[in-house]
Parts: structure tokens; sequence; C-alpha cells
């Protein structure tokens, strides 16, 4: 996730073990499940690879998706919610625009919140596969934004402050327009690291 290897990059197992000072058994087992989430690649003969920086094609489809899940677990978690899952929302809310106005937030614990945030709301769905889908997802947007060094922006904690009032309203239906609004603005502040 910091991108100590970087994408693309030969992975050693060996070395691994050896800096961790662990067998090579529980290296290649983290590896097999970093493999599952697509954030390594096993090639024949080779071994492990640091997966690729993710492209404009796998970006549109990451988000394509998210479409598709995250309003519905929104619409989901308005009706669901338990008013501790809700409290745990307003204080990662809180910490993310407070980080914005102090700076006392540095962009990376911005983007573990987010993800936190998002991750909460797919839980409360109560769909497990949802949450388990997005968890995966999320990793990716995680990266990606970690790779890019975009800078967190007002307009994301607005959205969010818009989606909490949803949920806390349980308006179903407009908690899933927040985040579909929520989740197509974001998908515009990354689709422009690929234009010219």
């Amino acid at each position: 996730m910091s991108q100590k290897i970087l994408p693309g990059s030969r992975i050693s197992i060996d070395n691994l073990a050896r800096e961790l000072g662990v067998s090579q058994t529980p290296i290649r087992e983290a590896l097999s499940r970093l493999e599952a989430q697509g954030l390594v690649v096993k090639t024949h003969l080779i071994g492990f690879s640091a997966a690729s920086q993710m492209d404009r094609a796998r970006l549109d489809q990451l988000y394509e998706l998210r479409l598709l899940l995250e309003p519905f677990a929104a619409r989901k978690a308005a009706a669901l919610m338990t008013p501790e899952q809700f409290e745990a929302l307003k204080r990662m809310a809180r910490e993310m625009a407070n980080g914005m106005g102090g700076g006392r937030v540095s962009y990376s614990e911005f983007a573990r919140l987010d993800s936190q945030f998002h991750d909460l709301i797919a839980q409360a769905s109560g769909n497990d596969l949802v949450h388990e889908t997005l968890a995966n997802l999320h990793t990716h947007v995680h990266l990606f934004r970690l790779f890019h060094h975009q800078q967190a922006t007002a307009d994301a904690n607005t959205e969010h402050a818009d989606l909490l009032d949803a949920l806390e309203a349980r308006d179903v239906d407009r908690a899933e327009r927040a985040m579909r609004v929520h989740v197509e603005r974001s998908y515009g502040r990354f689709s422009s690291f690929f234009e010219d």
C-alpha cells in the first residue's frame, strides 16, 4: 500500500522472509491473498511481482462497478444502519473535515478514513457480498490515490456531509442519490489524471 515495492517490480520471497524474520510459508500465503485482490501478479517460473499501476480503462471499469454497488449499499444502509454505525461515520467525517481546515490530517490519513467511511456504509447495508466486493475495490482506489498524490478536496467532505444527512434521515432515495453523486464526482477528480 505504501508502494515501497514499485508497480511491476519482482517480489523476492526469500528477501521478505529474511527481512521479516519469518519462514517462507506465511510470505507465500500473504502473497496469494494479495494476488486474489489483484495487488500482485504470479508468473509461472518467475514468481510474484507487484501489479502494474491502474490505467484509464481499469479506472473506468472500477468506477462503473462502484456506481452499481455503492448507491445500492447507501440505500440499504439508510434503512438498516445502527446508531453506533452512524456515530462512527460522523466521527470519520469530522476527522476528514478537520484535517482539511487545519492541515492536521495527511492525505494518506484522509484516504484511510475515506476508505473506512465507505467500508462502514457497505457493511451497514447488511449484504456481505456487496461489502466484500467493495472492500476489494476500495483497496485499488486507495492505491491509485496515493500513487497520484491527489489532494483531498472540500468537495469530498461536502459530499460526505450530504450522504450523512440522508443516512441520518433514513431517506433511502436521497442516500442512494447522494452516494451516486459522490462516486461520479470522485471519478471526475481521478479521471483528470489521464487527460492530456
